[in-house]
């Protein structure tokens, strides 16, 4: 399945980082990782870093999927405000995923710096803005409830964002930590250093079968190549949904524009902030490195690419409209505009862990509007099983837990 339209910004404006062979020998490892953007970039990563033999598969040009679309938001909150999650998971486990996420947002950063990657990260804050005063309470239940959790939030008054921008929104809650960063770039950086620490790399090689070996799995290429594996990481966003024996997920297409350079950026607030709206689906807003806006929204339920592209241009203008309105005085030309597939859960939380029917196998899958955030942590919890080691992120973003 085609995940994007056809132009995408980063791989526009980066080029090709780097490329890696077909796979034309048979091979053997510990772990297989299938998936070569920013989820299997994080978890071959840790795994090299580890002293783990890997070797990683993608049917497309490494980052060419999702991850050469995503707008590279990270954010520690997910898809379902934190008070609704609470209610529908408990209170520890809720306040302990967002604290996960929080903690994953950090750890990006932290990790960007130890390999020196040139990807554009940035640390920022956010501003989650209440799109009309019917959705104050919502924002003030969220407030209460992450104060509460000791999250470091503040609530932004109408006359605050008036005074500090040119939102025309009744309240919001600002939040950090945030950052941005290009997405493709962050993925073809981590595999090169996977890649400096030993892992194998192989691109345009698809994954067609597989089968149960007594100590491991078997895969099968396309052209007939085979790799024997003690492990198996999916890493593979919602195209993995075929192995599970019953759909996890919904699909949704989303929109995302990209503005020529821009130079005034009157009234965007707090140095250039993240934004995200309260309504469903949001509007989310980030500035890029290079000075140009990028803003994304207008989901819909996922039918086919077909669809999902011929919507792209009436979708753009209503982004660049709603800019507009936002930002009267910043000029917004639009340069790149592209649409993507996306997966969410019911409880906005990924799939991270094994599953009973999948043996030697590990899934990977962080859906929905935090998939890097998620990513980061499967990387983390991936690894630690694999060692043996103890990882109570397990019980948090496990197929058990009741969705």
């Amino acid at each position: 399945m085609d995940l994007l339209s056809p132009k995408p910004f980063w791989p526009i404006r980066d080029g090709l980082p780097a490329n890696y062979p077909a796979l034309e020998r048979d091979v053997e490892c510990e772990v297989a990782v299938v998936g070569g953007g920013i989820t299997g970039a994080l978890v071959a990563w840790h795994l090299a870093d580890a002293g783990i033999d890997t070797v990683v598969l993608d049917r497309r040009d490494v980052a060419h999927g999702s991850t050469a679309g995503s707008t590279s938001l990270l954010q520690y909150e997910i898809d379902q405000p934190l008070h609704k999650l609470m209610r529908r998971l408990g209170d520890n486990h809720a306040i302990r995923s967002y604290r996960r996420c929080r903690d994953a947002v950090t750890a990006i950063g932290a990790l960007v710096r130890h390999l020196q990657i040139d990807c554009g990260y940035q640390r920022k804050s956010s501003l989650w803005l209440a799109k009309d005063r019917t959705h104050l309470p919502l924002l003030e239940r969220e407030f209460a409830a992450r104060r509460q959790a000791g999250f470091q939030v503040e609530w932004w008054s109408r006359r605050r964002l008036a005074a500090e921008s040119s939102l025309p929104y009744p309240a919001a809650i600002h939040s950090v930590p945030a950052a941005q960063v290009d997405s493709y770039r962050l993925a073809h950086g981590l595999l090169a250093a996977a890649a400096r620490a030993g892992t194998r790399i192989y691109d345009r090689t698809a994954v067609t079968k597989s089968r149960t070996r007594a100590r491991g799995i078997e895969l099968r290429t396309a052209e007939g190549t085979r790799i024997r594996a003690r492990h198996r990481v999916i890493a593979t966003g919602y195209e993995a949904d075929f192995l599970l024996p019953a759909q996890c997920t919904e699909l949704h297409s989303t929109y995302a524009v990209v503005s020529e350079p821009v130079t005034d950026w009157s009234g965007w607030p707090a140095g250039r902030c993240l934004l995200w709206e309260s309504s469903n689906p949001y509007l989310y807003l980030r500035a890029t490195e290079d000075n140009r806006v990028m803003l994304g929204g207008y989901d819909e339920p996922f039918r086919d690419p077909a669809r999902r592209d011929r919507l792209l241009n009436a979708k753009a203008g209503l982004l660049r409209r709603r800019f507009g309105q936002l930002f009267p005085k910043i000029p917004f030309a639009i340069a790149y505009a592209w649409a993507g597939t996306f997966a969410a859960t019911a409880d906005g939380l990924p799939f991270i862990g094994s599953h009973p029917q999948l043996p030697h196998t590990w899934l990977a899958l962080g859906y929905g509007g935090n998939g890097i955030t998620y990513s980061l942590l499967a990387a983390e919890l991936i690894r630690d099983r694999i060692l043996g080691r103890p990882n109570r992120d397990a019980e948090l973003f496990g197929f058990n837990r009741g969705v």
